[in-house]
């Protein structure tokens, strides 16, 4: 298995397995319609590459296995491999959370047709909110979590009742209320799991625009 890895991964690096190089196999077999591998591999020496074609690129194959891998292999430190993994679960982590955020946030842009804008660092640590949205004098705040499916209805009444005293404080000081965003992924894509809020927000921003 260790070895089908090896070459699987160095044949599609150099692109060895391409059409250029080795025919249009997936028409040419269509045509062939073999009843068994033998018919198969005759039309195919006969009709697409020789056998004596499939054999050099082999030898390419193993040419980059052994010098090129090798000596890539060979310049890997252990320092490499401790700052991949750090990288790998710190950085790459982060930047997926924070991606997500942004794919949300200018969803729920989108669909409420207001600018959104980004919460200061204060406002962050205060009150807990990510984003706000500036209705006259007034101001509403957005907190956007991203959670899994499974765990998303007893995640979000947790979060909000822990959250509730810094949400009392933001809707006392600026007149709008707080509200929670969750995310879920939905085949392939990141999309806003409690969708009602949407409706909430709106009436909140009716609800501010009707203020004296």
């Amino acid at each position: 298995m260790s070895k089908e890895w090896i070459l699987n991964i160095a044949i599609n690096r150099w692109g060895l397995q391409k059409k250029k190089n080795v025919g249009p196999v997936s028409e040419e077999i269509r045509k062939c319609s073999p009843k068994n591998i033998e018919e198969w591999e005759q039309y195919y020496y006969e009709n697409v590459r020789s056998k004596a074609h499939l054999e050099e690129l082999g030898r390419k194959l193993y040419t980059k296995i052994s010098e090129v891998l090798h000596a890539e292999i060979q310049s890997i430190t252990e320092e490499d491999c401790i700052e991949y993994i750090k990288n790998l679960v710190i950085k790459k982590t982060f930047e997926g959370y924070i991606t997500e955020k942004k794919t949300i946030y200018e969803q729920l842009q989108e669909l409420l047709g207001t600018t959104i804008y980004p919460a200061s660092d204060e406002w962050d640590r205060k009150y807990n909110v990510d984003f706000y949205i500036q209705v006259r004098k007034f101001y509403i705040g957005l907190q956007i979590k991203p959670i899994t499916f499974e765990h998303a209805p007893q995640y979000a009444q947790t979060l909000q009742q822990q959250h509730q005293r810094t949400s009392e404080a933001f809707s006392k000081q600026f007149g709008g209320k707080v509200f929670y965003i969750f995310s879920i992924k939905k085949e392939d894509k990141k999309v806003i799991y409690n969708t009602e809020v949407i409706s909430q927000i709106q009436q909140e921003i009716k609800r501010l625009e009707q203020l004296p």
